[in-house]
């Protein structure tokens, strides 16, 4: 019905505007837009990264391959093998670079074979008298005095070669745990000034292994998929050209995203500055190689800890002065939080009790060979080893993989 003398209007287009409000703007869809000045947890916030800083792994892993230095004794470094790798299981990330820490447990055993081989052919100088085989004894001239091929090859050698190839495979097996935690690319953020360009070598190196494997797993993938061979010669001569040429486009890629950031800008310093840091560096570096070599020699313990601090002191001292000649930012850098702290310290724990462990019961830490006995497991550096399980619980669980910023 019309309605004061107005026709009705139809259900069309016109019966569906709202009606129009004072300001003579009309109420809709608009009005509805959140105003700029909205609170801050109304919208997207910017992702937090919530991963350990790759340095305090770095740094956990190189403490644990110390303390494998200081011992032979079979059941502690395989103690630190099962401690590094359970930390890698439990808090390694879902990432194509974590994928190298196979590679490098198979790099340790290839390490044992072959020093348990080297034994068996070439002989041991350590004296035994259970004798397990005899080989035929190849005789060489006069001047290969003290080296032998073949011979009698005796259980006491070999256990001797055993637990000095264990240290060894201990040491490969923690490096692999780092670069199996630690984030390269975040590395290299983390990297002072100064060690930037060496820092880029070192991080592409370190990269080239996983990379390597992630690549030959793919292809070996799609080769049994198409039901060609992908084992044997046949197989891995025709796996390795696409390898390479994988390896050399992620180069040129490097290169050109590299270069179109302008990596390589220096910035004026004046030539003091210059002489100054190199002079601290080589200082630095020559009292930390001074230094260890006295910490890791009996004689030289007196002068060993304050050659090595001073050294330190030196070498950052250059690597600060260093830094001024880098022109470069940092996109949300890594923190050193508490958590850092703890991982590293618990690492640097295990190394400093095990160096204890070795000055105060040698015999313990390094088992004898002559005469064959079992090795025993020592409580207390066994109960110091366990600290290095500390990362698995205090750091926070690996999470999905998320395209790093470039």
């Amino acid at each position: 019905m019309p309605r004061n003398g107005q026709p009705a209007q139809s259900a069309g287009r016109g019966a569906a505007q709202p009606p129009r409000p004072a300001g003579g703007r009309t109420a809709g869809p608009s009005a509805a837009r959140p105003s700029v000045g909205r609170p801050s947890g109304a919208g997207p916030r910017r992702p937090v990264t919530t991963s350990l800083h790759p340095g305090a792994w770095w740094l956990w892993a190189l403490a644990l391959g110390t303390a494998a230095t200081r011992t032979t004794n079979p059941l502690l470094l395989a103690l630190l093998i099962a401690v590094s790798a359970y930390v890698v299981v439990t808090r390694r990330p879902h990432a194509p670079w974590s994928r190298s820490y196979g590679a490098f447990v198979k790099l340790a055993l290839a390490v044992l074979l072959i020093r348990l081989l080297f034994t068996t052919v070439l002989g041991s100088p350590i004296p035994g008298t259970h004798t397990l085989v005899t080989l035929p004894e190849v005789p060489l001239p006069d001047w290969a005095q003290g080296i032998r091929l073949g011979g009698r090859v005796t259980a006491e050698g070999l256990t001797f070669a055993l637990y000095d190839a264990m240290k060894l495979a201990t040491l490969l097996i923690c490096v692999g745990a780092a670069n199996a935690l630690a984030n390269p690319s975040r590395l290299l953020k983390s990297l002072p000034g100064a060690l930037y360009e060496m820092g880029v070598a070192v991080v592409v190196a370190l990269t080239f292994a996983p990379n390597l494997i992630a690549d030959v797993q793919r292809l070996r993938a799609a080769r049994r998929l198409r039901g060609r061979p992908d084992r044997g010669v046949r197989g891995l001569l025709q796996v390795g050209l696409p390898v390479l040429e994988g390896a050399l486009e992620r180069s040129v890629a490097l290169a050109a995203a590299m270069d179109a950031r302008g990596y390589g800008r220096t910035a004026d310093v004046p030539a003091a500055v210059r002489r100054t840091t190199a002079a601290l560096t080589l200082a630095g570096l020559l009292g930390v190689c001074a230094g260890t070599y006295g910490l890791l020699t009996a004689a030289g313990g007196t002068y060993g800890v304050p050659v090595l601090v001073a050294g330190v002191a030196a070498a950052l001292g250059g690597l600060w002065l260093g830094g001024r000649r880098t022109v470069r930012t940092r996109y949300r850098p890594d923190r050193w939080d508490a958590r850092a702290w703890l991982v590293s310290a618990s690492g640097a724990a295990v190394a400093a009790l095990l160096f204890l462990a070795a000055a105060r019961d040698p015999a313990a830490l390094h088992p004898g060979v002559v005469p064959l006995v079992a090795p025993s497991l020592p409580l207390w550096p066994a109960a110091a080893v366990l600290i290095g399980l500390l990362p698995a619980f205090v750091t926070p669980a690996p999470e999905t993989a998320v395209k790093e910023p470039s």
